[in-house]
């Protein structure tokens, strides 16, 4: 798009193919995010528009190589970072001991 009025991720009015109208059922970590997002708004530390600004600011390769919720998962934790709840640190420092956990943490024993 060659407007400069609209940002890259303006689509309005740009032909983007048909929307697929199936659902699907959501993994636990989506929902989850979708809490956190829900929390963090109830509790003060970010709006909806903190939350958007956050998407938007990450480019148009991040729209292109991740999943909606990886988005939303990156925008929620920019915010908090932001918002002064953790630090990009301590964040970095707790992925590191969940890493540590194994790919098999919290699978269900069968």
């Amino acid at each position: 798009m060659d407007d400069p009025q609209h940002r890259w991720h303006d689509m309005g009015g740009e032909a983007a193919g048909p929307v697929p109208m199936d659902g699907h059922d959501f993994a636990i970590w989506e929902k989850r995010v979708d809490a956190l997002v829900i929390l963090g708004q109830q509790r003060g530390h970010f709006t909806v528009d903190g939350l958007r600004r956050a998407l938007e600011d990450m480019g148009e390769q991040a729209f292109e190589s991740m999943t909606y919720y990886e988005r939303w998962v990156a925008a929620l934790n920019q915010n908090l970072i932001e918002a002064g709840v953790y630090t990009l640190e301590e964040l970095g420092t707790k992925m590191e001991e969940i890493k540590a956990r194994g790919d098999t943490y919290g699978a269900v024993q069968s």
